[in-house]
């Protein structure tokens, strides 16, 4: 008997995920039917090759390896790894697996995620750990859409997962909401680290997981917490990164 919602969710997730990987059905985006949750058609028009800062993961109109952003003030972590753009149609897909109670679609995204960091050969990590959200916010949705992602990539390239090593321990207003000044000083102070971290991880590799990243306020915010920590070196691995107003993205 499931006894919580959270432990309900993880029940749906997990039961949502194991049919899209060994039974046809509609792909998430075009409807057509196929095993995995997304059509290669899809895939392959939506998630178009593009050159990206690896510090920050926002696209580059040039060959090159970090954005004059970064040169000019590095960010506290290495590098960042971006699945996609926060754009049509993915937009609504993580829309409904965040907050529209389908936390079955991490089945479908995570995949895409993995699938990045598999392609770019990124170094593997001591430990992977999620974005965490604040205790009322976790309690009202049931699930951190964060773990849903970071355990299902974690697992795939066979890395261990730690889904408390950071917390969120009082509650920020939405990040949707406010610009970028207003977006750190919102975070200022936000997480903790679990009492056993700097011991555990000091002088190690973290890999931070997270649905989106739009400023990069919140795992910047993390990250340094992180290396305050004692740990070595930050990576961040996002499913999807929100572009620069400017830049051209694949429309339907």
């Amino acid at each position: 008997m499931v006894s919580s919602p959270s432990a309900l969710a993880k029940s749906v997730a997990h039961a949502g995920s194991a049919l899209a990987r060994h039974w046809p059905a509609p792909c998430a985006v075009c409807g057509s039917w196929v095993a995995g949750g997304l059509c290669t058609a899809c895939q392959t028009r939506f998630i178009p090759p593009r050159l990206r800062c690896r510090c920050c993961g926002l696209g580059l109109t040039a060959p090159a390896e970090v954005c004059g952003s970064c040169l000019r003030q590095p960010p506290p972590m290495a590098r960042t790894q971006v699945a996609l753009d926060y754009a049509f149609p993915w937009d609504r897909l993580i829309t409904a697996f965040k907050f529209g109670q389908r936390p079955e679609l991490a089945g479908v995204l995570a995949p895409l995620l993995a699938g990045s960091l598999r392609a770019s050969a990124a170094t593997r990590p001591d430990v992977v750990l999620p974005v965490p959200l604040a205790p009322a916010r976790l309690r009202e949705r049931g699930y951190n859409q964060a773990w849903e992602l970071a355990r299902r990539v974690a697992r795939a390239l066979d890395c261990p997962a730690w889904p408390t090593g950071l917390q969120r321990w009082r509650d920020t207003a939405a990040q949707t909401r406010l610009d970028a000044a207003e977006r750190q000083a919102n975070l200022r102070d936000a997480f903790l680290p679990d009492p056993t971290l700097p011991q555990r991880l000091a002088g190690r590799h973290v890999a931070l997981v997270d649905d989106v990243m739009t400023t990069g306020a919140t795992v910047s915010a993390a990250a340094e917490l992180l290396h305050r920590c004692g740990v070595a070196e930050v990576s961040v691995w996002v499913l999807a990164r929100t572009p620069r107003p400017a830049e051209e993205l694949p429309s339907g």
